[in-house]
């Protein structure tokens, strides 16, 4: 459809409410909302849940005889990104996707509001083409716009940068001109598009690090790293200053390790953000760890449990008292495990205390300690305050030794539930490793209520991904005990929504450990980590390599994914 003469503003609250999807009430509702928090009223609308974003679309498509373009599928071509100016771009929420096949004269546009005539017109008189509007959501156009505007206004900054830097030609040692130099905005740009990049392709780490010659920006999206942009080495300085400032670090000490937090909004999204700052033989690599407010508090059903699993997570919860820990390395997702516990158990007749090192999400109703070892506020000596303040369940960031471990182990006999991370590779190994820490067997037995072990899988992408017949070793692997049926399983390909990696997003795969009368009575003999397993194993404990596996067969991640978590070879089968 062409928006030609006699044209008038129609309001996309006002279609909905005209085809009954909303109601005027909500309509009103949504307004005021929209009055306080900013946004496009149609995602105000679908963020109050007053309607899906299928019927949304199905709704305004339908009404305005527009179609709909799922932006972040489309190949886009960097020539005709750069028909539309950038401020444009970014005032309207609009990206050109290409020349109508039949009229080359036709730009195709997709747009948040395609019936903002002033952008219409807008972009036709920029681009000297007649303009097609497409639907596309806000968040999507968001990303899309973060994503491919973002790395060119970067660039910009950075040779920006280079040049004043030339002119200056500033020494080493002028570190008062170069407090000002980095207050300059092209590099508090170029920082500023280096994080929103981050956050906008979902990446939990970023790495700027120097190289010989240049300066690599690497994003780790679903547990990969994967190199983003170069810069030109002379960058290096001002970047690092700059995320010093913001991060609240010492700006004159290049030497020295450091640490700093920030806290930033990208597209209404509040996003902690941990810094730490190393040297290196090339210069000062740093690494930032990206933290959604409200990421790591997850619904249990966004955690990827299975029905059982969901079972056996709520009867290790129901405990009234006893150790909870969760296991696995860096990056397993045992953070995102804990404070979806603690929100379960967060009611208004418990006080739950947290000692944590560093606090990695704020939660309403839970008092939260940050570790300070130069205070001497330790994990041991925040634990020994917080017992004396009348908790009744009490979560430690990581036992990290045995000094930690003992007040934990006292606090469970006592009448506490205590949930913590250690890290360990398995459920069993875990009850083995307390044991180390110079707890008696008959006291962890008696202690220890359910252990999580856990990792993380990537997803598979569901547009790309490409199914194949498993072959017997596959079979084996699986554990498919009838090697004569044919058993589909899936691979990764990559397309444009996946960003060519043929995965997005991550799911979690568990092996939960409840500690029964009869486990308990294994582990007070001092068994080792074989013989608790194989007595879990006969309580129906499902291993970390039959979770992987589930999740393969059910087509959620591939083979490779599975391999990666899983070292043993399938003997067990």
């Amino acid at each position: 459809m062409r928006i030609s003469g006699g044209r008038k503003k129609i309001r996309v609250g006002d279609l909905l409410v005209e085809a009954g999807a909303i109601t005027d009430e909500q309509l009103q509702e949504a307004i005021a909302y929209q009055k306080e928090n900013g946004g496009k009223i149609g995602n105000v609308i679908m963020e109050l849940g007053f309607i899906s974003q299928e019927l949304l679309i199905t709704v305004l498509t339908t009404q305005m005889g527009i179609d709909y373009v799922e932006i972040k599928a489309c190949k886009l071509d960097e020539d005709i990104l750069k028909l539309v100016p950038e401020n444009l771009v970014d005032k309207y929420k609009a990206v050109p996707i290409g020349f109508d096949e039949t009229n080359p004269n036709v730009l195709r546009v997709a747009m948040a509001d395609p019936m903002d005539l002033n952008a219409v017109d807008d972009i036709a008189i920029a681009t000297n083409t007649q303009v097609e509007p497409l639907l596309a959501m806000e968040d999507d156009l968001i990303e899309v716009i973060g994503k491919h505007y973002g790395n060119t206004q970067a660039m910009e900054a950075a040779e920006q940068y280079r040049k004043e830097m030339a002119e200056n030609s500033l020494g080493d040692d002028e570190e008062d001109a170069m407090r000002e130099d980095i207050e300059n905005s092209p590099v508090v740009l170029l920082v500023k598009q280096i994080i929103e990049g981050g956050v906008r392709q979902r990446a939990s780490d970023i790495h700027i690090e120097p190289l010989e010659s240049s300066v690599r920006v690497r994003y780790r999206i679903d547990g990969a790293l994967k190199q983003v942009m170069s810069y030109d080495y002379s960058l290096l300085s001002a970047i690092s200053a700059r995320i010093k400032i913001i991060g609240g670090m010492n700006i004159a000490e290049k030497r020295k390790p450091q640490d700093g937090r920030i806290t930033i909004v990208v597209d209404r999204r509040e996003f902690d953000v941990r810094v730490s700052i190393l040297p290196t033989v090339y210069g000062e690599k740093t690494v930032m760890r990206l933290t959604s407010k409200d990421g790591l508090t997850k619904p249990k059903s966004a955690l990827g449990f299975g029905p059982q699993e969901l079972k056996v997570f709520d009867g290790i919860l129901s405990n009234p008292h006893g150790i909870i820990l969760v296991t696995g390395p860096t990056g397993s997702g045992k953070s995102t495990t804990l404070y979806t516990s603690l929100s379960e158990l967060n009611t208004e007749d418990v006080n739950i205390i947290t000692v944590e090192d560093p606090v990695e999400a704020n939660i309403d109703g839970i008092n939260q300690v940050q570790v300070n070892v130069k205070a001497e506020l330790t994990f041991a000596a925040a634990l020994r305050s917080i017992l004396r303040q009348d908790p009744d369940i009490i979560m430690i960031g990581e036992i990290r030794d045995g000094e930690t471990a003992q007040i934990a182990v006292q606090a469970a006999i006592t009448g506490h539930l205590v949930v913590s991370t250690l890290h360990t590779n398995s459920a069993a190994s875990t009850v083995t490793r307390i044991i180390d820490m110079g707890i008696e067997p008959y006291v962890a037995g008696d202690a220890l209520v359910g252990v999580i072990a856990q990792r993380l899988v990537r997803r598979l992408c569901n547009s790309c991904k490409a199914a194949r017949l498993a072959e017997e070793d596959e079979k084996k692997i699986l554990g498919v005990e009838d090697e004569e049926d044919d058993v589909i399983i899936y691979e990764p390909v990559g397309c444009a929504l996946c960003g060519d990696t043929g995965y997005a997003g991550r799911i979690g795969v568990y092996e939960m450990m409840p500690v029964s009368k009869e486990l308990q009575a294994v582990i007070a003999k001092g068994a080792t980590a074989d013989v608790i397993e194989k007595q879990a194993l006969a309580e129906g404990m499902l291993t970390l390599k039959m979770g992987a596996a589930k999740h393969v067969l059910a087509g959620i991640t591939s083979l490779a994914e599975m391999k990666k978590i899983t070292y043993e070879t399938g003997d067990e089968y």
